[in-house]
Order: C-alpha cells, then structure tokens, then sequence
C-alpha cells in the first residue's frame, strides 16, 4: 500500500475503532488500556440475499474501496443519529484491542514476555467476556513454531467476515488460514524468573503473593502448566528457588491466507463476525471473535461473549441439563460469581477465562434447553458474595460425603466460607464428627448407613491400583533420584479426612506430593479423600470416595437436595456458609 493511503487507512482505524496510541515493545502495558471499544460507526457489509453463499467467492475488498467506505461509513454517522428504527441489514464487526507492533523497534528490546494488551475493566451493566474457545495455537504437538496444520474456520451458514489489524476485510463461508514465522526488524529477548508447576492457579497465586510481599511485580502465566513470573532481577521468595529463563525470538507466528490471487499476510488482533455461528469443535458459537497473539508468541481464538449468554455453554456442560430447577440455579449462581471473580485469571494473554478445567468447562450453548435458561433467567444478575466482593465459588462433582475446606486442597489461607464438614442428614452428621479419624474415614468409605447427600453419584464410592510403573511414569523426571517406587503412605490428612500429604518411597529417595499436587500428579485418583493398602510387591490399592477437589458445592449434593424440595438460595447457604446474595450492579459500575 503506498504511504499516503497506509496513513490514511491508520488514521481511519483510529477513527473507526477508537485504538488507542500504540503500546510500546514491553510487558510493562498500562492497566485499563481500552481493549475493547464499540465502533462509532460499524463496519457494514451488504448482503444480498439473492446470492447464495455458494456464488460468493472468497474476496477481499480494494485498498481505493475500503478507504472509501470508512469515509462513507463516517459521514454516514449524523444520519444515524437523526434516523432511528432503521431496519437496514448491517453487520457490525468487534471492536479489537490495539495490537502491539509485530516487528520490534531498531534496537534490542528485553521483556518478560511478547507484548499484550490486557482487557479493559468490566462494565456490570452489560459484562462482556473474552473466553478463548482455544489457546497456544500455531505451535505443533511439540512446540515447534508454524509447524501446527492450517487454522480452519468455518460458519455454521452464511458468511464469516474477517478483517485483520491493517484493516484488510475477507468473507467466505470457509477459511484456512497458516502459519508463517516472520522475522523481527530486531530480536526481542525474553527474561524473567520463573516458579514452576503448580497444579493450580489457586497455589501458583498463593506463591505470586509470598513474592509480592517482597515488592516484587509478579504475573501468573500457564504457558502449559501454571507459573508465576517475576523481573530477571528479582530475587527468590523465602523457601523457593526460581529458574532465570532467558531466550531470544527472532520471529512472530503470522497467519496467511492462500489464495489463488497471491497469498495475504495477516496480523492480529483479527476481528470475526459470524452472524448464524461459527462452528469450532463440537459446538456453534454465536461471537463475534478475535484471533490475537498471546504473551507466548502463539495465537488465541478468544469469544466475545456476554456474561449472562456465557453461562448457556457453562451450566448444562458443569452440572447436566436435566437437574432439578433449583440445583440448575445453584449452578448458575455459582457459574456467574466464579467468573467474575476469576477475570483476571488470562490477562496476561489479552482474555478473561479459558474454556476448560482449569476455568469452568465453556462448550456448546446449544445444550442449554429451556430449563436452563429458564435457571439463567431467574438468577439473571445475582451473585454470591462475602464481605461485598464475589467469592471463590469453586465447586465439584461429587464430595463423597465430606466437604473439603480450602486449606485441604490448595496452598493458601483458610477461606470462612469453605470449610470441611460431614454433607448430609443429621444421622450422618452425628456419626461421623470433624476431624475424622482414621477408623471413621474406613467405615465412611463402606458407604454404609445412613448415606449422606448425592450418594448416586457413579464416583460416591471407587477404588483404584496403582502400580510401581504407574508411579514412576506419573512422575516423570521427578522420579529421576527416587529410583524404583517401593512404597506409597499417607502423611497427613486435614479435617475431612482428605490426604494433605503423600509419600512416595523409592530405592534412590523419595517423593512427597502435596494438596492439589496429589491429583494433578497421580490423575487416576478421582480424589484425595482415599486410603492406601499394599496388594503385594510394587502395587498399592486405593480406596476412595467422590470426585474432584472437594470444596464448596457437590454437583451430586446439590441435585439430591434440590429433589428433596430445597431451594437454590438454602443450597447455597449450606455449602457456602455466611455469604449472601447480591445484584451484580451492587459491585460498582466496573470490574
């Protein structure tokens, strides 16, 4: 593009989109920089419902037409404003965050990370999520750059729309889009001090703060498991030792788009608008979308979605679609407060929250039926809070009849709200007083009378072997000085009887796995709430009760007690003890 049309179409994205000045090269971006702004004139483009989406070529837009519609689309402004009702069929694409450069100035640059542009606050009048349907891609299996397959978007009908950061537009009911690794002006040299793997962000935040204490800035990351970052200069935390990473990128990851007119580079953030739903995975998702860089040199398909829509592809993929209404709104409930609560979890990487177990599974909307959101719909706005602010509103599957306290999951102080106690009939309550003792925790997982809340569940009760190749193949190098495992004890339990503490012995040394670490480490156990027996030499029988960490709400409790007549409000209460319900607007105009 000649100079003078490349600053005009600058000057008109900068109009059109209301982006911000550029960020400079650096991890260091300005907190509540704009991510997202609504356009003051959308981008239209006209369909014309005579052509099939079959007799529309892929195309891109003129240089000399595009300027001008976005000269067009400003003085059309003023008659918007007069005009209203306007039935006119226009589609207006996203609003992108500012994209830091691609090339890096002249000279050398030194960052904790590749640049990003964190999301703005949220508005509680109208929350709008960035959720990434997808995360790390561009990098192969085995994290090779530009090796993964082609980028394969495809609308449910109709067309997508696409529309990169130098403002070049493209619409097709398909597109493949590859990878490319293009060459820096100058190398951006990566460093910082790493801790690493924690099971969890809970644990990996617990160690950010002991950091932080210091004075010492810190970012939490989970390039594939959960670290924190701190400054090359920093100095460890009491008790830890952190590693200096230090690399140097000569290249960023660029999508093209290969066509038989040429090929076309494309750089993000890119826009996409998907107007009947953009099929990714098993499911339909209604958008719109970006595709953007992350802060580890890959790609990101982030959804725009809003909060009370985000929760149709979250309540029915966490709890069942088919449970009780009250158990259904419990779930909502608790769906809406996490996510608030946990917005921050991705910043780093320009989103709010994932799509998986490490946020709240986010999948197909389509599952949401009429009880669900019916269930949205009653608890439209409320969320669950302790002393004014959203609380940590973890749940899970099943505890097995013990509520887990937070402290007997995660490293962290103990939370008021998530303490353990016996979830069930005050039969049960009376036979089985907190903290459990080892020959209660025995006939407990007998699951003999009387039961306690969500008995049903397939996981209640399960028992597992593992093995001494088992052991060692989990552990993977960390069971390089331990030689072969030879003995598996508990050390140590917390109130409900979950193991806090547990020792695996070798020839060469041994192991302690702790907390979260148990399950992330040993992934067949469905739980910690377990005892170990010898079944002979190098195998060990585990025996155990309920699925998933333990804490807050059992999907399987809730469901049971929703069936027995009880409300979601009295759910609530009883798993989460002293928290209230409040209206999200009560949390101020942003968060």
């Amino acid at each position: 593009m000649p100079v003078a049309l490349n600053r005009l179409a600058a000057a008109l994205r900068v109009l059109s989109f209301g982006i911000g000045v550029a960020q400079a090269q650096t991890s260091r971006v300005r907190r509540g920089s704009p991510l997202l702004q609504p356009l003051p004139v959308p981008a239209t483009v006209i369909r014309l419902s005579s052509l099939s989406s079959q007799t529309l070529p892929l195309r891109r837009q003129p240089a000399r037409r595009r300027a001008a519609l976005a000269l067009v689309s400003q003085s059309l402004l003023s008659g918007l404003l007069l005009i209203s009702g306007c039935r006119a069929e226009t589609l207006p694409l996203p609003a992108a965050p500012e994209a830091p450069e691609t090339s890096v100035p002249a000279q050398p640059v030194s960052a904790l990370h590749w640049p990003v542009a964190r999301p703005a606050p949220l508005n509680t009048a109208e929350p709008v999520l960035l959720v990434a349907l997808a995360a790390r891609l561009g990098f192969a299996a085995d994290g090779r750059e530009a090796a993964a397959d082609p980028l394969v978007l495809r609308a449910s009908s109709g067309l997508l729309t696409l529309v990169d950061s130098d403002g070049q537009r493209f619409q097709s009911p398909r597109l493949s889009l590859h990878w490319r690794l293009e060459p820096l002006a100058s190398p951006l040299q990566i460093r910082r001090r790493v801790l690493s793997p924690f099971a969890s962000h809970e644990s990996a935040e617990e160690a950010a703060r002991a950091w932080r204490a210091q004075g010492v800035e810190t970012t939490i990351a989970r390039p594939r498991e959960w670290e924190v970052w701190a400054p090359p200069e920093a100095a460890d935390p009491p008790g830890r030792s952190a590693t200096l990473v230090e690399r140097q990128e000569n290249g960023r990851l660029v999508l093209e788009l290969r066509r038989a007119e040429g090929t076309v580079t494309l750089r993000g953030p890119i826009r996409i608008l998907a107007p009947e739903g953009l099929v990714w995975g098993e499911g339909i998702y209604g958008g719109p979308f970006l595709l953007q860089p992350d802060a580890y040199g890959s790609w990101s398909l982030v959804e725009q979605v809003p909060l009370e829509r985000y929760l149709e592809g979250v309540v029915p993929h966490e709890i069942g679609a088919g449970s009780p209404a009250a158990a259904l709104e419990a779930q909502a409930i608790l769906a809406r407060t996490w996510a608030l609560r946990n917005r921050l979890r991705f910043q780093v990487d320009g989103y709010h929250l994932c799509a998986d177990t490490q946020c709240q599974v986010y999948s197909d909307p389509r599952a949401a039926g009429t009880s669900v959101r019916n269930a949205i719909a009653a608890s439209r706005e409320q969320l669950l809070a302790a002393d004014g602010q959203p609380i940590h509103a973890v749940y899970h599957a099943s505890n097995g009849g013990m509520a887990a306290g937070f402290d007997e999951v995660w490293q962290g102080a103990p939370l008021p709200y998530l303490r353990a106690f016996a979830d069930g009939p005050a039969g049960f309550v009376s036979r089985y007083p907190l903290p459990l003792k080892p020959a209660a925790l025995s006939a407990l997982l007998k699951a003999g009378a009387p039961l306690p809340w969500g008995a049903d569940h397939s996981l209640f009760r399960w028992q597992r072997t593992l093995t001494a190749a088992q052991l060692s193949s989990a552990l993977g190098n960390g069971a390089r000085n331990l030689g072969t495992p030879t003995r598996l004890r508990v050390l140590s339990r917390g109130p409900s009887g979950r193991v806090l503490a547990l020792e695996i012995g070798g020839t060469g040394g041994t192991r302690v796995l702790r907390l979260d670490a148990i399950r992330r480490t040993l992934r067949q156990l469905p739980s910690t709430l377990f005892e170990v027996t010898p079944a002979g030499p190098g195998r060990w029988l585990v025996r155990g009760g309920g699925f998933g960490h333990g804490a807050g709400l059992s999907q399987a409790g809730a469901i049971d007690l929703a069936r027995r007549g009880w409300s979601s409000e009295r759910i609530l209460q009883h798993y989460y003890r002293g928290t209230e319900l409040v209206p999200l607007r009560s949390l101020g105009e942003a968060l």
